[in-house]
């Protein structure tokens, strides 16, 4: 049963969505799979890079970001799913040994007009690593019901 609702959310309002520790296992099975460049999967290869070393795929990092946001609020939300971000924005490289956060900012919250039952949350998105450094950032919308009208209320 969700705990948060559409009605729960103010513009303005911050939400912090916990840490992860990167590490260069899980780097490197992502990039596997999803990613295979050479500077995400092939330590050797990375130094010699214009990285220098080993660095998460961006992709990683938006997942890592989403599970955050997950843990952090949206699996008690009464979430519809999203439409999308508008966009993307990977600022610094992620490498093995990073501790990240997320903050969530509210930027606007409105009910539907064509279903007042639901509404738009739309956010923006940072995640910052240990040093305080900005690692990405992302604009995006959120669909979420609004919480149900008890009954003779």
């Amino acid at each position: 049963m969700p705990t948060i609702y559409l009605d729960d959310f103010q513009p303005g309002q911050v939400r912090e969505c916990g840490q992860h520790l990167v590490t260069k296992e899980e780097i490197v099975e992502f990039a596997t799979r999803y990613d295979p460049q050479t500077f995400h999967t092939d330590e050797a290869a990375a130094q010699a890079s214009p990285y220098g070393g080993l660095i998460a795929s961006g992709w990683m990092t938006c997942a890592l970001a989403m599970r955050m946001v997950c843990d952090g609020y949206l699996l008690d939300a009464a979430s519809l799913g999203s439409p999308g971000v508008d966009q993307v924005r990977w600022l610094r490289p992620v490498r093995p040994g990073d501790v990240l956060r997320m903050r969530v900012t509210i930027r606007e919250v409105r009910v539907s007009q064509s279903k007042p039952d639901r509404g738009i949350v739309r956010t923006g998105w940072e995640m910052f690593n240990q040093n305080d450094e900005l690692v990405l950032t992302t604009e995006g919308t959120g669909m979420f019901r609004r919480r149900p009208v008890a009954d003779g209320a």
